[in-house]
């Protein structure tokens, strides 16, 4: 058994910029067909640019179910899809604010992406993992669904720890069906235009609190996240599933 991910056929939200993009550009290094989805177009191109001929990219918004459906009916079409990585997600472009200032629009928002679209997608994929008895979900989530969020925000927090729900009681339903389904839980990494805001944001002091805060006292990179991703998708996890395992530098 080995990393190698020749001859499997895989999914990747949120696929863009950041985790997303690394894990397409790492997946296809490792011998995997990558279908790259993203609201971003644009991030999308760069992406296709930077991984050739082997992803294939569609701009596809997760929350809409239908249209997860149909991206998943064409990635599959030839010989179904082994690996499903739930990347999507994030903020929106939210910032923290107190409590009572939250509208309902912006908590379903954040829900709907973080946690609808991984429900979405997986539930799409499931049929033909089932027929071929194999599959790989991976999800990722966030310290912030294991503890608070740097952000502050209410509806992100919530929204990581119900996918972290999500992934244990898909992993017990699905199992049978030789389905593994695992949780990458990121630390702070400066992967995208808004955690390099929100780094910015913290000033010197700020920074430097938050990187002594990390065991090995550096901030990790969206390569150090789509090595973890690899790891659950490849053979050698093929007896682990619905586990979260916390990429974030130790804490």
């Amino acid at each position: 058994m080995s990393l190698s991910l020749a001859g499997r056929s895989a999914i990747v939200t949120g696929a863009g910029h950041g985790f997303g993009r690394a894990i397409a550009e790492t997946f296809v290094g490792a011998g995997a067909r990558v279908w790259a989805c993203d609201i971003n177009g644009d991030g999308l191109a760069q992406t296709r640019d930077l991984c050739g001929s082997a992803c294939m990219v569609r701009t596809v918004d997760v929350g809409d179910r239908p249209a997860v459906e149909s991206f998943v009916a064409e990635a599959g079409a030839a010989a179904g899809v082994d690996i499903l990585v739930n990347n999507a997600g994030g903020v929106l472009g939210q910032v923290g604010r107190p409590l009572e200032e939250i509208a309902p629009a912006d908590w379903q928002a954040i829900f709907a992406v973080n946690v609808a679209g991984a429900f979405y997608c997986s539930q799409a994929v499931t049929p033909g993992m089932k027929r071929l008895r194999r599959g790989r979900i991976i999800n990722i989530s966030s310290r912030a669904g294991l503890e608070i969020s740097l952000t502050g925000i209410q509806a992100y927090a919530a929204a990581k720890a119900a996918q972290i729900g999500l992934t244990r009681q898909l992993a017990h339903e699905l199992g049978p069906w030789g389905i593994t389904v695992n949780n990458v839980a990121p630390g702070f990494v400066r992967s995208n235009p808004t955690t390099e805001r929100q780094w910015q944001s913290y000033g010197e002091e700020g920074q430097r609190r938050l990187v002594e805060s990390i065991a090995l006292k550096r901030l990790g990179s969206p390569s150090d996240i789509a090595n973890a991703v690899l790891f659950f998708a490849s053979d050698l996890a093929g007896w682990i599933t619905g586990q979260i395992l916390g990429v974030d530098g130790g804490k």
